[in-house]
This record gives structure tokens, C-alpha cells and sequence, in this order.
């Protein structure tokens, strides 16, 4: 029995269980934190980017500080899935600047009280902020001596972007990635800090640290991440570098720029005995706490990154919670299999989730304390399906940086009711198979000696424990092979079992399901190779109408073509004629590849002009979706049929956005 429960998603459905938060699983880090209703999570936002454009222009600074500062950290302990380590710099810097005194220079605070105008900053504002930049680039770059990222395995994939297409005139793929994925992201980290900080080296740093993070912005989907590092770089110049800039600027323009006059004593800092203005005499306690808290606060963000030693229940196969430690892009996960097994605690029925049914979430697959939560949510919504006190288990298996597929969690634990502590290891995680890191090597040889239609899959099991499989009708010439070990497969349906050693190997039939048995005493390995006939016919047919079209244009082709085939070279479907499957197939194909051609052939100018369209239709929902709840909160909420309509008013993104989106994206390859 599968129990597929429909998920929440968005305001697709737009009924009171989504709009209140009911049945959807959350992640928080503290117990006990919810979101409020949907109409009050808007006004959060709401106020979180009042409090971000008062920051930008200096008005009403503290205050606006404040109103970022609580809806960020908020929201982002409110759901931990959302969490990286972006998103906690972000929270990190909101929290430095409700310290200093950034309102000092061509802020609207400075227009309407002259105390601030143009004033001095304490010394140790500036420093605060470069020490955490600097803290980025450096842990990044110590996490980045990881053997996984020095031998290349972390982001192996990514020689072959278009990106470092330049490099590969002079070196392999493989090499490609070796030396400049990985070893140039690791020097440029361990050293960007630090060329940064000094005026010989800091031109230098400049130029390479935005060259990097100009690629990143279009290598990863990261948000703002790359571009406020790149705002970031200009912390480390010269405190004089904006005058300066605006002194060289025509005379006729400096009436609407900053001043370039010196800046004024403040009264918020120290000068000395014989200074005119400002404080004088002696240090002020204010001024012991602020050089107090800013060695005490740079000593934690050094430690935080190691804790891991303490909160040891965020410890999976990586170290903590991804989000403080600065561990970026070092670890890459690729899910090849997830099971939900329940049983009804009283009747002993047996039955299976859906993956990720009740929350709009991925990342629980690979935390033991999410996993946690989102058992403990499953049991409490399975009841008002008549699954009374229900028992949970999770099969999980994922690959780390190309090992060898293994499972994350026992199989075997009702993790309903498994113990769990941030303070203690978690006894149900099963320990990442290091010893067979070596092996990498040899599987990739093994994978590159396949053909193009072939493909496979790497296993490493546990003793006694057993992955049971189906094989799909549409991956023929399935066979299964053991590299290390002794495994007894049994095939269920025949009612047969088979003994395969090192070596040894088995044809498994498909459109049944088997059980792979790990019966040697140590770890067993494994592999599955296969070919997906189904999705290799369609490619054969595919490539016939593709040429099918190129004879067509070129004349070459005197058969006429039967009414169905007539889309391929853009006609319309003539009335009343069937639609054929394998036609729609090449027609959605052709559009991505014709849209995913223009993007790479767009100017930059165009490409600027499709960044900028995006974000304002973003601005634009983020306005319309806080108006609507404003509204609701104010008036009450309207007919749901006249709130969809409003919704989906607000999320419209646009004709030529819409009419270009390609088709069919996101499509998984089949799974065994």
C-alpha cells in the first residue's frame, strides 16, 4: 500500500489549511518556533524590506537596522533547510551594522541632523567588517584542504561548464577540473584575505577575486551571495577611496554626490589630549566594550566553523549544520534511492510515503536531526489518515562526492520514537564507508569503459542488511556485479536466491523485484549496469525526425510528409489530425535548445536586461503579495476565487518570459 498524500504547495490550492500553515512539516532550529499566518509572514517581509532600503540610504539608521535585523534572524531560524552559509553572512553583517555608525556619509540621517554629516567613525567599525569578509575567504579556503576537494572529487562535474571553456584549449576536462575548479578555488581562498588587506597586493586581489565571484554568479544559483562579496571588496580600500572618486568626477555632477571635504570630528570617538572636538581625556567605558567586543566577537566566528566537536547531533557524514562553517561547495551529494516505510502501530499494516509529501523541502534527506522532525511531523498528521501510532523508517542512500551509493541512516529504527540530542552522536547514522574512498579511481575507470547508452550505479552495503529493488520494464539488459565482498540475491517473485563473490555477476529481470543480501562480514560492494531501451528508442526517433526536417529544407527529402510530421517544420496540426507523442517530444526539444542557444549567444547588454527583468518581477511580487496581506489584515480575506485570481495577477511574470520558458526542464534520469 502507498499512501500519496497530496502536498501544499504554494497558493496553488489556496485553501485555509495552507493559507494558516496546517499540515506542512517545518524545520526549525528551535522547538517550538512557527510561522505566523501567511498574511503576517508578508508583513514580516514587509517590514524586512523597509528596514533593508533604510539601511541603503541612511534614513532613520538604528531603527531600520532593528526592522531587518529581527524578521532576518527570524526567518531564518524558523526553517532550517534554508540555510547556507550565505544567508548566514547576510545575518551576520545586519547584526555589524546595527553597531557602526554607517549613516555617517551621504545618508539622509546626515541631511537632517549635521552631528552625523560627514563625521568620523570609531576605528573599530571598519575592521569589524573587513575581519568577517576576511573570515569568509580564509575558512573557506582551510575547508577547502579537505582530501575530497584536493583530490578533486567535490565539484568534479564542473570542468565542463561552458565557463572554463577557455582552459580546456590547453588542458583536459579531467585536468581542467584538478587545477582550476579546485586548486585555483583553493588558492584564491586561502590568499584573497590576505592580498586584500595589503595596498601592493590589493589591485591584484581585486581583479582576481572579481573575476571569481563574476563566475560564480553564473555557475550556481546563489542569490545575492556574489554580488555583495563584490561590494564587499571595497571595505578593504581606503577610507577615502569614495571622495576621491566623486573629486575626479565633472564639476557639474558633485552638486548631487558626496562631499569631498574632510570629514569631521565625531563625538562618538576618540581623539586624545590635545584634540579639538570630539571625545578627549581618557577612554570612555563605551570605548573598552566596543575594542572588548570586537576581539571577542572575531575570537567566536574563528571557533564557530570547529564546534562541531560540541553540537554533536547537527554531525551527519559532514560536520554541523551547513551554514557556519563555511564549507562551500565541498561536499556534493547525488540521491539515488529514498524509502518511507510505516506500520500502523496497532493493526501492523505496512505501507510507503512519498518522499518529501507534506513539506516543500529536500534537504532533510541527508540531516539526522531533520529527519528527526520530520518523523516526529509525520506522526503527528498520519492519524487523520487512520494510521494510528505509527512507526517510521527511512532507507536513504546517496553518493558523497562520488563514492560508492551507501545508506545515510539504519533502516531498521523507528526513528518515531530513535533518541536524539544536539549534545550526543547519533546512534541510527551510519558512518560514511571511508575506507573505500580508493575506490573512486576505479570507478570512474569503470563508468568511462561503458558506452553511451549504458549506465550505472555503484553500491557499498552493510552486513546484514539488504537493499530490496525493482527494476523497471524499461531498463533492459540489467545486470548486477560484485567488485568486493559476498552478497545472496534473491529474486522474489521466482522464489530463487543466488550467491555472487568478487567477481561474479548476474543478469536481473526486469519488471521484478529482488533483494540484495550483504552476507560477508565486511562492507559489500557492487554495481548495477543498464540500459534504458525506452529512452534509447525515443533518442533514435528523435534523431530520424531531426533528419527528417534537414532533408525536408535542404530538398533532398521527395516523399511528402504524412499530416502528423508536418509540425516538425512549424506548420500547425491540421485539424482533426492525432497529435504523435515522439513529435511533441523533437517540438519541446528543439524550443529548449533554441532558447538555451540564445541565451548563450545573447549580448551582454541583453543578458543585463533579462537579470534586471527578472528581479523586477521579483520586486513586483514581493510588493503585490505584502499589499494583498496588508489588505486582508486590515479588511479580512477576501472570496478564496477572488484571492487566486489576485495571486496569480501578482506571480504573472510576463508574456516574453513565459512564452520562452522552456519545457520538460528538471527531467530525472531513470532510477533503479
Amino acid at each position: 500500500m502507498a499512501l500519496d498524500v497530496p502536498q501544499e504547495r504554494g497558493l496553488a490550492r489556496l485553501d485555509h489549511r495552507y493559507l494558516d500553515g496546517l499540515e506542512v512539516c517545518r524545520f526549525p532550529l528551535l522547538p517550538g518556533l512557527r510561522p505566523l499566518p501567511l498574511d503576517w509572514m508578508y508583513l514580516v517581509y514587509g517590514v524586512m524590506l523597509l528596514g533593508a532600503l533604510g539601511i541603503m540610504v541612511g534614513f532613520c539608521y538604528r531603527l531600520s537596522t532593528l526592522a531587518f535585523l529581527g524578521p532576518y534572524w527570524y526567518l531564518l531560524l524558523l526553517d532550517k533547510t534554508t540555510w547556507n552559509n550565505h544567508s548566514y553572512l547576510y545575518g551576520l553583517l545586519a547584526f555589524q551594522l546595527a553597531l557602526v555608525g554607517a549613516d555617517r556619509y551621504w545618508s539622509i540621517d546626515g541631511l537632517l541632523r549635521p552631528q552625523k554629516r560627514n563625521a568620523h567613525v570609531p576605528l573599530w567599525n571598519p575592521p569589524l567588517l573587513r575581519a568577517q569578509i576576511f573570515i569568509v575567504y580564509f575558512i573557506a579556503g582551510l575547508k577547502k584542504l579537505d582530501a575530497d576537494w584536493v583530490g578533486g572529487y567535490s565539484m568534479s562535474s564542473l570542468g565542463r561548464h561552458w565557463l572554463f571553456a577557455p582552459f580546456r584549449l590547453v588542458l583536459s576536462e579531467e585536468m581542467t577540473s584538478l587545477l582550476v575548479v579546485h586548486g585555483g578555488g583553493l588558492a584564491l581562498d586561502l590568499s584573497a584575505g590576505f592580498l586584500l588587506f595589503f595596498d601592493a597586493t590589493r589591485p591584484l586581489a581585486l581583479v582576481f577575486v572579481t573575476y571569481f565571484h563574476c563566475m560564480n554568479s553564473q555557475l550556481f544559483s546563489i542569490g545575492m551571495f556574489s554580488y555583495t562579496m563584490l561590494a564587499s571588496s571595497g571595505l578593504f580600500c581606503d577610507a577615502s577611496w569614495p571622495r576621491r572618486l566623486c573629486a575626479r568626477c565633472p564639476r557639474w555632477l558633485r552638486g548631487g554626490l558626496p562631499s569631498t571635504e574632510p570629514p569631521r570630528r565625531s563625538p562618538d570617538c576618540h581623539y586624545g589630549e590635545g584634540g579639538a572636538g570630539g571625545a578627549q581625556g581618557g577612554l570612555r567605558l563605551r570605548q573598552h566594550l566596543a575594542a572588548a567586543f570586537t576581539l571577542l566577537y572575531v575570537a567566536e566566528q574563528l571557533f564557530l566553523p570547529y564546534s562541531h566537536f560540541i553540537t554533536q547531533g547537527y554531525n551527519n557524514w559532514t560536520n554541523g549544520l551547513y551554514g557556519y562553517s563555511w564549507d562551500m561547495m565541498v561536499h556534493s551529494r547525488f540521491h539515488q534511492h529514498v524509502k518511507i516505510t510505516y506500520r500502523d502501530g496497532l493493526t501492523g499494516e505496512v505501507g510507503y510515503l512519498k518522499p518529501g509529501v507534506f513539506t516543500q523541502s529536500r534537504r532533510w534527506k541527508d540531516h539526522a536531526d531533520m529527519l528527526k522532525q520530520y518523523s516526529t511531523c509525520l506522526s503527528a498528521i498520519l492519524p487523520r489518515y487512520n494510521i494510528s501510532q505509527p512507526q517510521l523508517y527511512f532507507d536513504i542512500w546517496v553518493s558523497i562526492n562520488e563514492r560508492f551509493q551507501q545508506r545515510l541512516v539504519d533502516p531498521r529504527v523507528d526513528l518515531v520514537r530513535a533518541e536524539w540530542s544536539p549534545w550526543r552522536r547519533t546512534p541510527w547514522l551510519l558512518p560514511l564507508l571511508l575506507e573505500l574512498s580508493p575506490w573512486r579511481e576505479r570507478l570512474q575507470e569503470l563508468e568511462s569503459s561503458l558506452d553511451a547508452h549504458t549506465d550505472v550505479v555503484f553500491i557499498a552495503d552493510f552486513p546484514g542488511l539488504h537493499l530490496e529493488n525493482f527494476v523497471s520494464e524499461d531498463l533492459g539488459n540489467t545486470s548486477l556485479r560484485v567488485l568486493r565482498g559476498e552478497v545472496l540475491v534473491e529474486l522474489v517473485e521466482q522464489r530463487r536466491n543466488h550467491s555472487l563473490r568478487e567477481g561474479e555477476g548476474l543478469q536481473v529481470p526486469p519488471g521484478e523485484y529482488h533483494k540484495v543480501h550483504t552476507v560477508s562480514p565486511e562492507p559489500s560492494c557492487y554495481m548495477y549496469t543498464y540500459v534504458n531501451t525506452t529512452a534509447l528508442a525515443l533518442e533514435k526517433n528523435l534523431t530520424r525526425l531531426q533528419e527528417l526536417r534537414e532533408r525536408v529544407q535542404n530538398g533532398t527529402e521527395t516523399e511528402p510528409l504524412p499530416p502528423e510530421l508536418r509540425p516538425i517544420l512549424g506548420e500547425p496540426l491540421a485539424a482533426g489530425t492525432p497529435s504523435d507523442p515522439v513529435v511533441a517530444a523533437f517540438l519541446r526539444r528543439q524550443r529548449r535548445l533554441e532558447e538555451l542557444g540564445r541565451r548563450r549567444e545573447a549580448s551582454l547588454g541583453q543578458r543585463l536586461h533579462r537579470f534586471l527583468r527578472k528581479k523586477y518581477y521579483l520586486f513586483r511580487r514581493s510588493a503585490l503579495m505584502t499589499l494583498i496581506s496588508l489588505r486582508n489584515l486590515a479588511l479580512g480575506r477576501p472570496p478564496l476565487e477572488q484571492l487566486a485570481q489576485e495571486v496569480a495577477f501578482a506571480n504573472w511574470r510576463g508574456e516574453e518570459e513565459e512564452g520562452t520558458r522552456p519545457e520538460g526542464e528538471g527531467q530525472a534520469s531513470p532510477e533503479l
